[in-house]
């Protein structure tokens, strides 16, 4: 699995190259919808409303079931043996410390639609609830809770279950960082055909609906602010330039390479968003607000189980169902790769337990506060006789934020910081969603290549061409129609990846058993990594401290690989060839590391692998000498097919290596016949 198809023809391409059949696809669809979009507004709009009608009455359950099973599904993977799996060979380390993954996490659950739903959601639903009298004390409690509840951990758990697929066979199992590699285990070598097409162009398509329905709603916000503090004209041609202006930072971007700039801007966002909620926190009615962030918890927690499977069987709110519950779900599917994409590529060497729990639960915090203190603001303004607030809300929702701000002194000033945090928020989704979505169209060699500077800037104008078409169709209302539309398809493929996880993560436990089970009586006992007890038992003690004690160089490591890994696997593979097992050994270099490897074919999905490749390592100091950046060595480390084993064989004799490649050979054997076992 390890050398797939697509790495083997791109050895001798550049680092990205665009899938054709993906991007002319998805191309093609977009524009045509765009085009439509502008040049019959009148028949987008109707076609957009009938497909919503159809989608809700018979597959708004279907909305709601899956996403109460992914939640459920995440929750599972990390209470269960499979929550201590790495997202990435076992010897891998995370990246970043977990204070910046932490932070991270953090704004990536943040934009400028919660801005713009923190005061619009809980005033829109106070005043007319699913259920009920509206302006009551019981409507009053339950509007903030709906609102947490859509933008709380059940959406969460759509990116954690992409986050997890996207990362575990991309650094795990060495597949291409891309939607397809999840569904391996049930489609095989059939992903890189018209089946990984259709789901790559399923997953493009459902990207830039719910990038456009940010940034639309981004567009309508920002302009009502823009004319608060400048007077500028709220209306189209203030909307068109603030398209222009993502997708002239975006181009400027990809072509600068001022992407690291941005993700700077995007943490000083966090504190300044922070710095907003003290404000009305402390300007405000800071004991009722504490009291209801209180009320808030303890509402979300106990009322969760019927929240989630809320259908309205019996009493439906069509036109609610679609404006809220079925809209924030098929919004949060479209943007499962985009931020998925995201969360794969900074949490290398996470196990999925520690994934799960900051995925599910730093960034909802970041909403519990920010919903809480804004939402309860509103609703409290309109208890207290602003009924022209409420209304005002409701009929134009993208109001409410400024409305709410000009009740506290220094409007200005606190105005204009929220505008800028918006406009932050708006430009970096558009350059992040134009870098994604030239991901997902794009060949890569490896997950930390990206796409080339041309398509990057050709998504940045399609999507902003989108974005202007459904705010010439409806404005907002279209756009959240065409998000449920086009988050449909993408639904289905989001359970196929749940269950290629799932069958993998089986795929490697029953590995992890076969070790186990495949041990001699007197190694039982043994921890740590597969092979220890073998090892132990090899190697005499004055080797194993030898070993211990040696730090090689460059040269040493080279010429380990070739004068003993090297005639080793190779004999093995002779004798393998002997009891009709196709094998064979390659060496060569990969990302710049040597490597010799031993492949031996037994009839199967994965072959058998055992690698021995080099790796730059930093030397460990020893009583009072300083570690300088020159001190390091190499190590050898074993990779199987599921990764890198954590164990480094410098200085094993010839037959010393030979005894743990059978050690890993048998293990592999009874793993082969675990899993038959498993399948029948």
């Amino acid at each position: 699995m390890s050398e797939t198809r697509e790495t083997e023809e791109q050895s001798t391409q550049p680092s990205t190259r665009v899938n054709p059949i993906v991007f002319i696809g998805s191309s093609v669809c977009i524009l045509a919808v765009a085009l439509w979009a502008i040049l019959s507004p009148e028949s987008a709009s109707g076609v957009l409303g009938v497909a919503v009608g159809w989608i809700s009455e018979w597959f708004g359950w279907f909305y709601i079931l899956i996403a109460t099973i992914f939640l459920a599904f995440v929750i599972f993977l990390a209470l269960s043996r499979y929550g201590r799996t790495k997202l990435g060979p076992e010897h891998s380390e995370p990246e970043f410390s977990t204070f910046s993954w932490a932070a991270m996490l953090f704004a990536a659950g943040i934009g400028t639609d919660v801005m713009f739903f923190a005061v619009a959601e809980p005033v829109t639903q106070y005043m007319a609830p699913p259920v009920g009298e509206g302006e009551t004390l019981s409507a009053a409690r339950e509007a903030t809770v709906w609102t947490l509840f859509h933008y709380g951990i059940t959406g969460w758990a759509m990116y954690a279950l992409m986050g997890i697929a996207l990362a575990y066979f991309a650094y795990r199992m060495n597949l291409p960082l891309s939607i397809r590699s999840a569904l391996y285990p049930i489609f095989g070598n059939r992903i890189y055909g018209p089946l990984g097409h259709g789901v790559d162009l399923a997953a493009v398509l459902g990207t830039i609906f719910g990038i456009a329905t940010s940034l639309g709603i981004g567009v309508v916000f920002l302009n009502f602010g823009l004319n608060a503090l400048f007077n500028i004209p709220e209306g189209l041609p203030a909307q068109i330039g603030l398209v222009v202006l993502a997708v002239a930072v975006a181009t400027v971007s990809a072509v600068s390479g001022v992407d690291r700039g941005i993700r700077r801007l995007s943490e000083l966002n966090v504190w300044l968003t922070f710095g907003l909620a003290a404000f009305v926190l402390i300007a405000g009615p800071t004991v009722f607000l504490l009291n209801a962030f209180v009320l808030n918890i303890g509402d979300y927690v106990s009322g969760f189980a019927g929240l989630t499977m809320q259908t309205f069987a019996f009493d439906r709110p069509t036109e609610w169902l679609n404006g809220w519950t079925l809209f924030f779900w098929a919004w949060w599917i479209a943007w499962a790769s985009f931020v998925g994409l995201f969360l794969a590529r900074i949490s290398r060497g996470r196990t999925i337990r520690q994934f799960v729990a900051g995925t599910l639960i730093i960034p909802f915090l970041y909403i519990l506060m920010w919903v809480s203190v804004f939402g309860n603001s509103a609703i409290a303004l309109v208890r207290g006789g602003a009924a022209g607030f409420g209304e005002a809300v409701m009929n134009t929702p993208e109001q409410g934020f400024y409305t709410l701000l000009q009740q506290y002194p220094a409007f200005p000033v606190v105005a204009s910081i929220a505008t800028f945090a918006g406009l932050l928020f708006y430009i970096t989704s558009a350059d992040s969603g134009a870098l994604v979505m030239g991901n997902l169209t794009s060949y890569r060699r490896t997950p930390r290549d990206d796409a080339s500077k041309p398509v990057r800037i050709f998504w940045a104008v399609a999507t902003g061409l989108l974005t202007l078409a459904m705010l010439v169709v409806g404005g907002i209302t279209a756009l959240q129609n065409a998000t449920i539309i086009m988050g449909l398809p993408f639904g289905f493929v989001m359970v196929l990846i749940m269950l290629g996880l799932y069958k993998a993560l089986r795929v490697e436990a029953n590995r992890e058993d076969s070790r186990r089970h495949s041990l001699p009586a007197q190694l039982s006992g043994r921890s740590s990594s597969p092979a220890d007890g073998d090892r132990r038992a090899a190697l005499g003690w004055r080797q194993r401290l030898r070993r211990s004690m040696s730090f090689p160089n460059h040269e040493k490591a080279t010429e380990f690989l070739s004068g003993v890994a090297l005639p080793a696997l190779t004999e093995v593979a002779d004798e393998m060839r002997g009891h009709s097992v196709e094998a064979e050994v390659n060496d060569g270099t990969d990302e710049e590391r040597p490597y010799v490897e031993l492949v031996a074919d037994l009839g199967e999905e994965a072959p058998f692998q055992y690698r021995v490749e080099s790796r730059e390592a930093r030397t460990p100091v020893y009583g009072d000498r300083s570690l300088r950046d020159s001190d390091v060595y190499f190590r050898l480390d074993v990779h199987l097919s599921e990764g890198g084993q954590g164990y480094d064989v410098m200085g094993y004799t010839h037959s010393q290596l030979i005894d743990d490649v059978l050690d890993q050979y048998e293990q592999h054997v009874e793993f082969v016949r675990l899993n038959a076992g498993a399948a029948r």
